[in-house]
């Protein structure tokens, strides 16, 4: 017992919230949280995404299971429910957020062991699907007061670049984390020996980042939540959220957007391993090429969306994701293995781009209409019903995953003449290229609730075109060589340039100067021949 008394005095002491934040205090706080990004993607990109998909396929997974190992992320969304209770009650976010990452990410241990013991089938797929939920539902809790926890905290003035510089260091460590990934499984192709080993290594390293990552929380401090005046009630709480207008608007947008999207990206990696041929290695690659792009454009997105809007960039970033999620049907279309692999590149460096504004734009207008003191419910209310929307879709991919591969559509133009058929533009349509489509069709429809939603500073779609164009010239030239070299040959036919119109300016003075002295000279002379006859 007084261990325990021990533990609780340690944890009121470092994990309380502070009455009076000082500037100096939240610009630290600011940059633990920065730092704290890059151990939680390090964890994030080499436990979840491309590599769970593998690990569940080298199991033996289904699309069933592929889908609702892609469904339990959001479902457990749910649980933000009993999360608000949990924060507004104790209004310990700090706390709350510590404990709960702890916890959660001790079923990376779990899965760790999973992939070095022997593979028991169907038993195996079913720990392997209540570890991820364990894993995702406990971190519900965590991000529930995480995200109430840096409402507070970070400047409405500043979200933007907060943002976008946390997400740098995420993506940038990200990036090289999920290299590393990709050359362990490199080394241990699918059938060897040492495959279950780099699965367990990967996750267990994803356990020592999430430490990493907690010390960091840690050491962030937590601004005091004011007292609650009454006691918190969860439906009247979550149904204020949904009597704000515009607010309900932006949900209605987030909700029809995630079940666009998630309809079709969780089986990315189903598609190019088993439709297309593609190896693992690849699909991580591909993922990396999305994450590079991603950081070279973080920046010029958060500073659009400090000056205009975030709606005004997500109705730029927005349709060329989905764009390009149309465009994946192309990679069937293609013949030769290697135009497959150079076109995904193309495709998935434009995905990053796109997906950088709308990760960083979707985020940051739910915090921004927010209103301050009941963040936490109105994130929540968002979380939980854009959540059970994109927690369907895969779910539904998955059920009629079979359905479609059973079926084909075929699109062909044929010219004949006499004594020749000539075949244009054949189109053919099979498998996950019907899920690419229907995303594609609703995302056009998520895009019209956006158009419905109201932030203050936005700009029309077409100006905010140029506005991105425009500083896309301007990184560009920043990062051309060409570019910089034509600015050091510039700069001294600018000086050139300066001095001859410094030349010219002391010389226009001069003149200037001596006809003034002149004037003056012959004003004089004419005051005096006036007082001479006058005398």
């Amino acid at each position: 017992m007084p261990r325990v008394d021990a533990i609780r005095l340690v944890v009121r002491m470092f994990f309380a919230p502070t009455a009076q934040l000082t500037d100096e205090d939240r610009e630290r706080g600011l940059r633990h949280l920065v730092v704290e990004a890059g151990f939680s993607n390090a964890c994030t990109a080499v436990t979840s995404g491309v590599i769970l998909t593998a690990f569940a396929l080298h199991l033996g997974a289904s699309n069933t299971t592929i889908g609702l190992l892609a469904a339990i992320t959001f479902w457990v969304q749910l649980l933000q429910a009993p999360g608000v209770l949990m924060v507004e009650r104790l209004r310990t976010r700090k706390r709350i957020a510590i404990l709960a990452s702890l916890l959660s990410r001790c079923a990376l241990v779990g899965m760790a062991a999973l992939a070095i013991l022997p593979n028991a089938g169907g038993a195996t797929l079913a720990i392997l699907v209540a570890l991820q939920v364990f894993f995702c539902g406990i971190a519900t809790f965590g991000g529930c007061a995480w995200n109430a926890w840096v409402r507070d905290l970070a400047p409405e003035q500043r979200l933007g670049q907060i943002f976008a510089k946390r997400t740098i260091n995420a993506t940038v460590v990200a990036l090289i984390a999920s290299l590393a990934a990709a050359f362990a499984l490199d080394r241990a192709p699918e059938g060897s020996t040492w495959r279950p080993l780099a699965f367990g290594g990967l996750y267990l390293f994803g356990f020592v980042m999430g430490l990493l990552s907690c010390r960091e929380l840690a050491l962030t401090p937590e601004p005091r939540m004011p007292a609650a005046s009454e006691r918190v009630k969860l439906l009247p709480l979550l149904k204020a959220p949904l009597k704000d207008q515009n607010f309900r608007r932006l949900i209605m947008f987030l909700a029809s957007w995630q079940f666009a999207v998630n309809l079709a990206t969780p089986f990315f990696t189903v598609f190019f391993v088993k439709q297309l041929g593609l190896d693992i290695t690849f699909v991580v690659i591909l993922g990396v090429v999305s994450q590079a792009t991603n950081v070279l454009a973080l920046r010029s997105w958060g500073l659009l969306s400090d000056r205009f809007a975030n709606k005004s960039v997500l109705a730029v970033a927005a349709p060329l994701f989905i764009l390009c999620i149309a465009a994946m049907v192309g990679a069937s279309q293609i013949q030769e293995k290697a135009w497959v692999m150079a076109y995904l590149v193309g495709l998935h460096a434009l995905m990053g781009l796109a997906t950088a504004g709308v990760t960083l734009s979707s985020g940051n207008i739910a915090m921004k209409l927010s209103p301050r003191g009941s963040a936490t419910a109105y994130i929540a209310a968002n979380a939980l019903i854009s959540s059970a929307a994109a927690g369907l879709a895969p779910v539904l991919g998955g059920v009629f995953a079979d359905f479609f591969a059973a079926r084909r559509l075929e699109i062909l133009l044929r010219w004949t003449s006499p004594g020749d058929v000539l075949t244009l533009m054949p189109l053919r349509v099979s498998n996950w290229d019907f899920y690419f489509l229907i995303a594609f069709v609703l995302g056009l429809y998520a895009l019209h609730r956006l158009s419905l939603v109201t932030e203050a500073g936005e700009v029309d779609s077409k100006a905010m075109v140029g506005e991105v164009i425009a500083q896309a010239r301007r990184d560009v030239r920043n990062l051309s060589p060409i570019a910089g070299l034509k600015f050091l040959t510039d700069v001294p036919a600018a000086l050139l340039r300066d001095a001859r119109v410094q030349r010219r300016l002391r010389r226009a003075r001069e003149s200037q100067a001596e006809r003034d002295a002149e004037k003056t000279r012959r004003g004089g002379k004419r005051r005096v021949r006036k007082v001479s006859r006058t005398t």
